[in-house]
């Protein structure tokens, strides 16, 4: 009688295991999980948690991370079953096992949205979660990481409240843990929250994140630089401090070794934690530009396309806007040449406005800059990508204010005949008034203009009294004798005809 009654038993506990087990493996299959949510599976899993079997719990809750890591409707329905105070009940009691599945469920539904994020937090979920960093086992202090991870990545009030709770100085301890994951985790955990503020950047800085991130640049591991090149653009960005504070944990020049890494997300994390070093002051610019950087990023910027390009792009433009000799550096370093190149090739416009602001700024400090892209026929690109219709809103103000730039500094006149003949008002009126900066000094070029018709071309423009494309018209013209700017305007021919007409020989 008593083998009957723990046969029954042995029964029931191997099919609550076998249950669990199935509905894991099923929840892995996206087409599987909207018919366990209408069989009122979660019902099913809910009070298994609290099981007196750990395999049981374990499978559960592991079936349950599936479930909601498949879609926000998933993840809300985990909450509003009352799932998720069970599971931070657990977290602190059970063994390591269930603390790595119920910290997957957790991380599975915080990852959706902020809402569902802050329903982690009000759950009670953070201490245990913070608590857990601190375990010998490394695959708790992995799923416990990733996690808090998936709660601060969505806004800084989030990020906030993982702060509080303690959790960035155990965070940085994990990140000196031998295991590769875990660095992973943890570099990915502190880049989350150094991204939301500048206090909580200042924050990670801190707790000496930096001083234990920077030799890693270095790993052999690819998935391990991708996260530390990414936690350290996310602290420089904020300020000169923060910034000068990773430079001082001598990233470079290895850094510049990350922008040949054989993975591409590697390449352009290193690139965007450069140009978050190069954006905010000349000295930073001018250290970039003498650790050999400008020649690095010309060559990513060569052999990247898409948005894998945009932080070369816009580091180049950084570095050119805050001098004429750090400008002089990215010209010598044949950089014109891929940015013209994004700026007509690239299929995205905001590529193509980061092209365009980045050329305006290495064009925009003296008449030697400025021929250099007239020399690469910039020009006429920006004058198209100004004039597209097609071209957004931000590309059209980019475009326009970078032609505006380069001709106010170009003096090499040649360079700018073509767009007499092409540009509209907007940009006309600057290439004519730099005409006539030059004309007045210049003979050659008087008698030049002439002759490729840019006098006659500029007495068929149509402007407005009073407007600068007028002055800047009637300041050419006063160049010229008044009989030749009457022969080139138009209606004079008819006019002479007429004087023909009219003339009685003697």
């Amino acid at each position: 009688m008593s083998r009957a009654v723990v046969t029954v038993l042995e029964d029931y506990q191997k099919s609550r295991i076998q249950f669990v087990q199935h509905v894991a493996e099923l929840a892995q299959r996206p087409q599987n999980v909207e018919i366990l949510h209408n069989a009122g599976v979660m019902a099913l899993l809910r009070p298994l948690l609290l099981d007196v079997v750990p395999s049981v719990q374990q499978g559960a809750a592991l079936a349950l991370g599936r479930l909601a890591s498949h879609s926000d409707e998933m993840a809300e329905a985990v909450v509003s079953n009352d799932i998720l105070p069970q599971l931070v009940y657990s977290l602190g009691e059970q063994n390591r096992f269930y603390k790595k599945a119920a910290a997957f469920v957790l991380r599975a539904v915080a990852k959706h949205s902020p809402q569902l994020a802050q329903a982690v937090v009000d759950s009670g979920a953070l201490p245990p979660l913070v608590q857990c960093l601190g375990e010998f086992d490394p695959g708790v202090k992995e799923a416990a990481c990733f996690a808090l991870g998936h709660i601060a990545r969505h806004h800084g009030e989030l990020a906030q409240a993982v702060v509080d709770a303690g959790a960035i100085p155990l965070t940085v301890m994990c990140l000196q843990e031998p295991e590769l994951p875990l660095k992973r985790i943890s570099a990915s955990t502190l880049s989350d929250i150094a991204k939301q503020s500048p206090e909580l950047a200042q924050a990670v800085a801190d707790a000496g994140a930096i001083a234990y991130l920077a030799p890693l640049v270095g790993s052999d591991d690819s998935k391990l630089k991708r996260q530390v090149c990414s936690c350290l653009a996310q602290i420089a960005k904020h300020s000169v401090d923060l910034a000068e504070l990773v430079v001082q944990a001598e990233i470079f020049p290895r850094i510049l070794n990350c922008l040949k890494d054989v993975d591409t997300v590697v390449r352009k994390n290193a690139a965007t934690c450069i140009r978050e070093i190069a954006k905010h002051t000349p000295e930073l610019a001018q250290l970039v530009v003498g650790a050999g950087g400008v020649a690095a990023l010309v060559a990513y910027t060569n052999e990247s396309t898409g948005n894998d390009r945009l932080p070369g792009i816009m580091c180049l433009g950084y570095i050119a806007a805050f001098s004429e000799t750090l400008a002089l550096s990215i010209i010598v370093a044949n950089g014109i040449q891929p940015l013209v190149h994004a700026l007509v090739t690239e299929p995205e416009d905001y590529l193509k406005s980061a092209s365009a602001w980045s050329l305006g700024q290495i064009g925009r400090h003296t008449p030697d800059h400025a021929k250099a892209l007239a020399d690469a026929n910039v020009l006429p690109k920006l004058l198209a990508a100004f004039v597209n219709e097609q071209s957004s809103d931000d590309l059209v103000v980019k475009a326009k204010h970078s032609l505006k730039f380069i001709i106010q500094k170009c003096t090499h006149l040649p360079a700018l005949e073509p767009l007499l003949h092409q540009a509209p008002p907007a940009i006309l009126k600057y290439i004519i008034a730099q005409y006539a900066k030059v004309l007045p000094n210049d003979v050659a070029a008087r008698k030049q203009f002439v002759a490729s018709g840019g006098l006659q071309r500029i007495q068929e423009i149509t402007a407005e009294p009073g407007s600068k494309l007028k002055e800047a018209i009637d300041a050419v013209n006063t160049c010229y004798p008044e009989e030749v700017v009457r022969y080139y305007s138009p209606g004079y021919s008819h006019e002479l005809m007429q004087k023909i007409e009219e003339f009685q020989p003697q």
